[in-house]
Order: C-alpha cells, then sequence, then structure tokens
C-alpha cells in the first residue's frame, strides 16, 4: 500500500534545458487497462507501464479485489491474474485518491451482478459528473444506485442497447465500453469520445477477445462475447508528458529530443505550440527534436490580424490537460495570445500564482485568460503550492524559467502524473531537488 508523505520541490531557474527524453506510457491509458485486466479470465500483462502514484493506486485497488499483482519497476510491466478475485467492495480511502476507480463499475459488472463504489477523488478542477456514465448503466440494464456508496446491480446478464452520451466524456466512453463487451446483444455508444488511449483501451480488449468497431470514431458499434482472455498489451506513449518536456525546453531556450513518440498524438499538438513559435521534427523511429535556436517564440496573431487564440476541447482539439503549461510558455514568448478553457469550469484558478511571479496575465473569467507574454526571464521566484497535475508541472515550469529559488509545495500531487519529475529535469540541466517535509 502506498504510503503518505509530504514533499517540495526546490527550483534555482535560469538554466536552458537540454538532452534526451523517453516518452514513458501513458497515464491516461494505463489506469482504465488495469480496470480492464479485472474483466479477463486468464492472467493480464501491461508493458510500458508508467511508475506513478495513480497506477501504483489502481493497482493498490486491484489487490483489494483480489487479483494477484506483480509490478516490475525496473522493466515496467504489471502482471496481473483476475481470477482470484473475491470481493466487489473497493475500499472508500483508495477510491477517494483517483478519479478512475469509478472505472471498475463498467469492468466489474460485466462479470459480477453487484458492485459497491465510493465516489471518485482525483483533481480538483471543477464539476466532473457521474451523469453520463450512470445514464449509459441504465440503458445497459444496470440499476443505478441512489445512496453513497454507489451500489451498482444487475439481474441476469446486461443487453446490448444504442446510447448518445450527452458529452464525449472519455471515462464514461471507457466505462459503458467495458460494460458493452459482454453484454447481451448489440450496442452503438454515439458521440463517444476518441482520444488516443481510449483507443488504446478498445485495442487491448479487441485484443482480449472483444467485438468492436469504430475504433478511433465517435460511434463505437459492439458486440457482446461472454468470454474475453489474457494477453499482454503495450500502453501507448504519454503524449501530454513529452508535451510537458518540449515547452520546458523552449521555455528555457534549450533543446530537447523526446525518444518513444507516435506521429498522429504530435499532429494533433503542433497545432497550438506553433501558434507560440514552437515546432520541431520527428524522423521515422519516433523521435521528436527540439531546438530553440531554430526557432523564434514569438506568438502569431491570426491571418486577419486578430489576437491569437488558443482553446482546449475534445480530441483532436487541443487536450485540457496541455492548456496549463502552454500557459506558462505563452509567458516567455513574445505577444499576446487569449486562452478560453472550456471543459473545467477551475482548470485556470491556478494563475494567481503566475500573476504573483509577475506574468502580465488578465483573468477576464474562470475560462478565459489574456496573457502578454513577455520574453525570456520575465518571471520572478516564489513559494506556492501545486493545486492538482498538471497545473503544478505547470508551477515546475515556471519555476525553471523564473530568476532566483522558486518552492512548490504539495510536490506529490504532481508525482501522481510524471514519473521521477526531478530525476528528469535533472538530467536535462535543471537545477531542482525534492525536500521531504517532516510532519
Amino acid at each position: 500500500m502506498l504510503k503518505n508523505c509530504s514533499s517540495r520541490f526546490i527550483i534555482n531557474g535560469g538554466n536552458p534545458l537540454h538532452g534526451s527524453h523517453y516518452s514513458p506510457g501513458n497515464k491516461n491509458a494505463a489506469l482504465p487497462m488495469i480496470a480492464a485486466a479485472m474483466m479477463a479470465d486468464g492472467i493480464v500483462e501491461l508493458t510500458n507501464l508508467p511508475i506513478i502514484r495513480d497506477v501504483e493506486v489502481m493497482l493498490d485497488l486491484a489487490r483489494e479485489l483480489g487479483a494477484k499483482v506483480d509490478l516490475d519497476r525496473v522493466a515496467r510491466k504489471v502482471t496481473i491474474d483476475p481470477t482470484t478475485l473475491n470481493t466487489v467492495v473497493l475500499p472508500p480511502e483508495l477510491c477517494n485518491r483517483i478519479r478512475t476507480s469509478i472505472l471498475f463499475a463498467g469492468a466489474l459488472m460485466a462479470r459480477s451482478e453487484r458492485v459497491v463504489i465510493s465516489p471518485p477523488g482525483g483533481d480538483v478542477i471543477g464539476l466532473r459528473r457521474l451523469d453520463t456514465h450512470f445514464d449509459g448503466f441504465k440503458r445497459l440494464g444496470m440499476e443505478i444506485p441512489e445512496n453513497i456508496p454507489f451500489e451498482f446491480r444487475r439481474k441476469g446478464r446486461l443487453h446490448g442497447a444504442k446510447i448518445l452520451l450527452d458529452e464525449a466524456s472519455v471515462t464514461a466512453t471507457e466505462n459503458l465500453v467495458m460494460a458493452a463487451v459482454k453484454a447481451e446483444g448489440h450496442t452503438v455508444l454515439f458521440n463517444a469520445a476518441c482520444e488516443p488511449h481510449v483507443v488504446n483501451l478498445c485495442n487491448m480488449l479487441n485484443g482480449m477477445g472483444a467485438a468492436i468497431t469504430g475504433v478511433g470514431t465517435n460511434r463505437l458499434e459492439i458486440d457482446g462475447v461472454e468470454h474475453l482472455h489474457g494477453g499482454s498489451f503495450r500502453i501507448m506513449p504519454d503524449y501530454i508528458e513529452s508535451a510537458s518536456f518540449i515547452a520546458a525546453a523552449a521555455a528555457t531556450r534549450g533543446s530537447i529530443k523526446i525518444e518513444n513518440t507516435e506521429e498522429d498524438d504530435f499532429l494533433v499538438l503542433q497545432r497550438p505550440f506553433s501558434r507560440l513559435g514552437v515546432n520541431w521534427t520527428r524522423d521515422e523511429n519516433g523521435v521528436l527534436t527540439f531546438d530553440s535556436s531554430l526557432c523564434d517564440l514569438r506568438i502569431t496573431n491570426d491571418v486577419s490580424g486578430a489576437i491569437a487564440k488558443i482553446d482546449d476541447g475534445i480530441w483532436p482539439a487541443v487536450p485540457s490537460d496541455l492548456l496549463s503549461v502552454l500557459i506558462v510558455l505563452a509567458t516567455q514568448a513574445d505577444g499576446i495570445v487569449l486562452f478560453f478553457e472550456k471543459m473545467f469550469e477551475s482548470r485556470l484558478y491556478f494563475i494567481d500564482n503566475l500573476i504573483g511571479m509577475g506574468a502580465h496575465i488578465v483573468q477576464c473569467d474562470p475560462h478565459r485568460i489574456v496573457v502578454h507574454g513577455s520574453g525570456a526571464r520575465s518571471l520572478k521566484s516564489t513559494r506556492m503550492l501545486s493545486p492538482d497535475i498538471r497545473a503544478g508541472m505547470a508551477l515546475v515550469l515556471a519555476g525553471l524559467c523564473a530568476e532566483g529559488q522558486t518552492v512548490i509545495g504539495n510536490a506529490e500531487s504532481i508525482d501522481r502524473g510524471y514519473e521521477s519529475l526531478e530525476k528528469s529535469l535533472s538530467d536535462l540541466g535543471a537545477d531542482i531537488k525534492r525536500e521531504i517535509i517532516s510532519e
């Protein structure tokens, strides 16, 4: 089991980052794939596993259900044997640590007539509805709980249905796909999320014997099967982490090579980065190269001359998880840009920290800010707390750019999504260390 600890990052800014970084497994793919492993009739092996806090919590949840879990940290793989499951009740203290604990509902209801799950935790970035999950479950024949903890039930086998998701929720899509693959009959999911990690999950399920078509589109069709077998599956690279490191290299006027990247992912990410003057090349081996000496970190206005706008949305729009580091990068560019955060009403609350560091930012409302980039070394050091994974990484990036020493508390919140962050950045030349705080 994980142990609670308190730590902070101490950063002396001003060092350009140079070197190579290997893109680890994708956090948002690994978590649902761990839940999906509970559905197999045999052993499941997941490779290219990110060794981060959220993954460890999901594995602890699997252990609490009775699954045998063998984690090889060096090889970055985990072997899961779900045939020893002996309970359908998930402990509330673990559910409260992670948003994706709710994914065990779809996975376990595919093999059990009862599942008990406490409300999920995770980042506090605004309202994160479960209605889409519950509405879809009801259409598949599941009894929807009215009280907390959530007690899901079914009588007999789930049945296929046509389901229109009221929003293209990633976790709802994943939950409903897992519930539907062992339901009786044919299921169609309209307005399904089509992010790369959803594709990774669907490909895993098909590799286990599921019958899912339309993978990668917003219309998924699923013919239910009675059994899913085990197998070995590779977790896709984490394009959000890779993009975060590119932003760090660009903001500090450095250079970086990112190994293990997927072309289609970075085709999408290139659009917002290019608006800020950041461009890269990618070779046939999946190595992405960025060199700040070949780029002009200058914000490009619209063709009409209007102020540039970067907004997030469902794939293939700019991922919401990336917006925080793009905002910090924009402070180090020349020009003006409007950021429009459409998906979470609390995602931008960390902006006060950047303003306190001297960033020229006007917050229009909870969803929109205007950044007037003032060029390199325009930020001043300060002390602050990391509010969540992505905002925390953005604050680290700000500390790397700032003059003087920056201290970022609640570093363990960043550990939920970034593996050994201080080591990875130190290897690139950053002056960063972790300090354990005694309680």
